[in-house]
């Protein structure tokens, strides 16, 4: 594996057949060695699985988790090692971003609702840096995982509208034991917290289970179990369409309940489909 830490770096890398990028801000873990594997499995084994590790300023709002955000470059490292990937890509800020920069990516319609409505300007961050990533790595394809559906549905619309020549590839969501999402930021979480956390898929999957068919319903019984747990803080529960991530009313095919929940400071996110 070859990590390179400059643009200048990644852009002389020779390409080894199709190139899938896996982006990522680092501390990895078991999801993102799903992400790993469908890269490989998308390249094949004549391609090149590239994976970046940057913790993007851009994506965080003031006040939020940037400078304690986890970055365990050697384990980083040696995790993408183990997993068989070709090159890192482990840039800084001040080699991604200019002083002075004045241009950014906007997506002006997913991106307004759910995390894009409790986090303003963080999609922007997201398309900012991952256009950039496209343009310095030229990859074939880029996989991307469920679990942030949201980011999902905006990186392909971004694709689609600056006419990227790039397969998004979706994983689905990996989960612990519990049900429990995968993610860097569940490190935060205490004993307590941890075990409370796993009341989200136990939610949703609830709200699937369910007989029940308006917003109305499905949200209040969505919150109610949430509810249950004592360190649970609902930021947001929502029935959206899943292409357009716009509100609905009833439960209809390619239905999205999503939600956002804090446990202490930390605030996790989780969704299922509704058929």
């Amino acid at each position: 594996m070859k990590v390179v830490t400059t643009i200048a770096e990644a852009q002389n890398h020779a390409k080894k057949g199709r190139r899938v990028l896996v982006p990522t801000m680092g501390a990895l873990h078991k999801a993102h060695r799903e992400l790993i594997r469908g890269a490989r499995a998308k390249g094949g084994k004549d391609g090149e699985v590239v994976v970046s590790i940057f913790v993007n300023p851009l994506q965080f709002e003031p006040g939020s988790d940037y400078e304690r955000y986890p970055r365990p470059e050697k384990e980083d490292e040696e995790f993408c090692r183990k997993s068989d990937v070709d090159l890192l890509f482990r840039p800084n800020a001040a080699e991604m971003y200019a002083d002075g920069r004045s241009v950014f990516v906007d997506e002006n319609s997913l991106s307004n609702v759910l995390e894009g409505k409790s986090r303003p300007g963080h999609f922007r961050g997201v398309c900012t840096v991952v256009a950039k990533l496209f343009n310095i790595l030229k990859p074939d394809a880029a996989v991307f995982g469920e679990k942030d559906f949201q980011q999902l549905a905006i990186i392909r619309r971004m694709v689609r509208d600056l006419n990227y020549k790039i397969d998004i590839v979706a994983v689905p969501t990996v989960r612990e034991a519990d049900g429990l999402a995968y993610s860097s930021r569940n490190a935060y979480l205490n004993a307590e917290e941890r075990k409370q956390a796993a009341v989200l898929r136990k939610a949703l999957l609830a709200a699937k289970d369910s007989e029940k068919k308006t917003v109305n319903e499905i949200v209040g019984f969505t919150q109610k179990i949430i509810g249950a747990a004592p360190l649970a803080r609902i930021d947001y529960v929502e029935l959206v369409d899943a292409e357009t991530l716009q509100p609905i009313e009833f439960v209809q095919p390619n239905s999205l309940l999503a939600l956002a929940v804090y446990f202490g400071k930390t605030r996790l996110i989780d969704n299922i489909l509704l058929e």
